[in-house]
Formats: C-alpha cells, sequence, structure tokens
C-alpha cells in the first residue's frame, strides 16, 4: 500500500512534467515491478519462519558452524581432516553469518533464538553509533556466538588507504574490548564509490591477527552462497558488492531462492547444496507488524534506487 502511495504520489506526477527523463522511466518501471514482487510470502522474514529454517536444516542433519569455526575445521592441522584427502568428512555443513548493520536488538533476539536450539553463528557488527552496543555485543558473545568487524573504512575515509587502516585499527580495538575478534567482513556501503574489500590490496588483515575475511577465503566453488540482500533470497540483481563469481553458474544450475519457504523446501527435499554459507541482515527478520512493514517499505524503495546505480554503472 505505502509503495503504491509513493508510486502515485511522486513518481507519476514527476514523470509527467519530466516524460524524457530516462531515470524516471526507470523508477517508474522498478516500482512497478517491486510492487509485484515486493514480499515473497506474506509471513517471510519473521523470527518465526526463521526458526523454522533453522530447524529443517537440523532435522536434515546439516552440522552449522560460525565463520570461524568453520576456517578453524579446514585448517590442515584440525584433527576433523582426514590425513589421506585433507578435507573433513562428507557431511551436510552450514556455515551461518549475520551482518549487524543497525537494530542490534534484532540481532540479539536472533542469537537468543539460536542459542535456544544449539546453534553457534557469527554476527558482524559495524562500529557506528546506532549499532556498536558493548552490552548486547557482549551478550551475544557470551551465548558463544562469534563476534566480527563488518568494517566500511574505505568508505568512510573517502578512499584514502592511510586513514582507513588507521581507522580499521582503531575500530578493530573497540570491538575488542568487548569481544575477541578473530574474523572480519566487509559491508558493501552501496552509494560509496569505494570497496571495503580494496584497503586489503595495500595491507594484510592477517597482520592484526585476523585470520580470515569470507569473501576472500571461502571457495565458492566448493561453497553454495546465500544471502537476503534486499530483503529477498534472489536479491542479487539489486545487489551492489554482495556479488560471488559463480552467481551465474548456481542460476544456470537451478539454485535459486525467492522465499525462505522455497529453501525450507528443497532442504527436505534433498535439493539443497550440502555445502552452504548463509547471510542475513537480522534488522529484516520481526514478528512485530509495524516493524516488519517499515522493512518492506524502505528496503523495496532501497532496492528501487540500488538498481539505479547499478543500471548507470553498466551504462
Amino acid at each position: 500500500m505505502i509503495s503504491q502511495i509513493f508510486l502515485m504520489l511522486y513518481i507519476t506526477p514527476k514523470l509527467k512534467t519530466n516524460p524524457n527523463s530516462s531515470s524516471l522511466k526507470l523508477l517508474h518501471s522498478s516500482t512497478y515491478q517491486l510492487l509485484n514482487l515486493s514480499t515473497p510470502h506474506p509471513m517471510d522474514f519473521t523470527l518465526k519462519t526463521y526458526k523454522k529454517l533453522l530447524q529443517t536444516f537440523l532435522d536434515k542433519d546439516y552440522h552449522i558452524f560460525s565463520f570461524n569455526q568453520f576456517i578453524l575445521l579446514n585448517s590442515p592441522s584440525s584433527p576433523l581432516i582426514n590425513s589421506s584427502t585433507h578435507q573433513l568428512p562428507n557431511s551436510p555443513t552450514l556455515i551461518l553469518r549475520h551482518d549487524v548493520d543497525r537494530m542490534p536488538q534484532n540481532a540479539l533476539k536472533m542469537a537468543k533464538l539460536e542459542h535456544k536450539l544449539g546453534i553457534t553463528s557469527t554476527y558482524y557488527f559495524r562500529t557506528i553509533s546506532q549499532t556498536l552496543k558493548p552490552d548486547i555485543i557482549k551478550e551475544i558473545s557470551d551465548m558463544g556466538h562469534e563476534i566480527g568487524y563488518h568494517y566500511e573504512n574505505m568508505a568512510k575515509c573517502n578512499g584514502n588507504f592511510e586513514m582507513a587502516i588507521e581507522d580499521f585499527k582503531n575500530n578493530l580495538c573497540k570491538l575488542r574490548e568487548i569481544a575477541p575478534i578473530h574474523t572480519i567482513c566487509m559491508h558493501g556501503s552501496p552509494r560509496s564509490r569505494w570497496d571495503a574489500k580494496d584497503l586489503w590490496k595495500k595491507y594484510d588483515y592477517r597482520d592484526f591477527g585476523i585470520m580470515a575475511e569470507p569473501y576472500m577465503d571461502i571457495d565458492f566453488n566448493e561453497v553454495f552462497y546465500l544471502t537476503d540482500t534486499g530483503r529477498r533470497w534472489d536479491g542479487w540483481k539489486y545487489s551492489i558488492r554482495d556479488k560471488i563469481q559463480q552467481q551465474e553458474k548456481w542460476i544456470n544450475e537451478g539454485l535459486t531462492f525467492h522465499s525462505t519457504s522455497e529453501i525450507i523446501d528443497a532442504i527436505k527435499k534433498n535439493k539443497f547444496p550440502q555445502k552452504a554459507f548463509i547471510t542475513t541482515h537480522p534488522q529484516r527478520w520481526n514478528d512485530n507488524p509495524i516493524l516488519w512493514f517499515n522493512e518492506l517499505f524502505s528496503q523495496n524503495i532501497k532496492n528501487i534506487v540500488k538498481k539505479l546505480l547499478i543500471t548507470r554503472k553498466t551504462k
């Protein structure tokens, strides 16, 4: 409903007064598209649905790991590595990651839900004031979950490498005063021209006691990647940086999912990959109907903007 109001009261009148604007035309068509695809399922992206997803993985005997657990288990010194094949036993594996961009209280709810199910996962926190809440971070860490740094220093420092690495070190120290930090993960910063991972073209994160970064230390030829970017499971078309090179290959193999229920159905039918890495953004998962609808609306608008940015970059 709110998306329709946005279309009628803002986009359509502007298009009538400026009919030759290619940007407005794209915005208009994108909004119509998003109205039809605004939410995969009326009950999707709730904590109840998330719990059902996790329970389905457990019922199918998936081993669920935080990112640092997966890295340690795959190291040559791990006692679980087969000495002849140098690989882990061939059992269903899920790496579970959460990017806490905002609303850290949602991350805490998600962490408590996982803890009750006996699951540990990774929570990457930005160091902005809205997200850096020591009490929440410590409570999540005390449940056994991994805490990591969701870094965005190149965007913050406008591409200045020297300033960015100092900012990285300072923020890493802030987080380490709250919980151990062993892995990091880039924040997409879609409005910035700078990719956070560019920082490692000049520096090495291992020099700061960091063991791994998902986009740089996971072999996605072996591990299937799925993210709720754009508040949808097929949101790669709206993503600026949360993209994997193997995406086209997975699409051709039919490994595309729009709703959480489709993922659950694939797991039950043994059609979901045996090695997978799932990323969620906790602010997108709400049982409260007001918060749920607010996230639906705001994310749809963001998707329109990101699609415009992608279109301009490809021209």
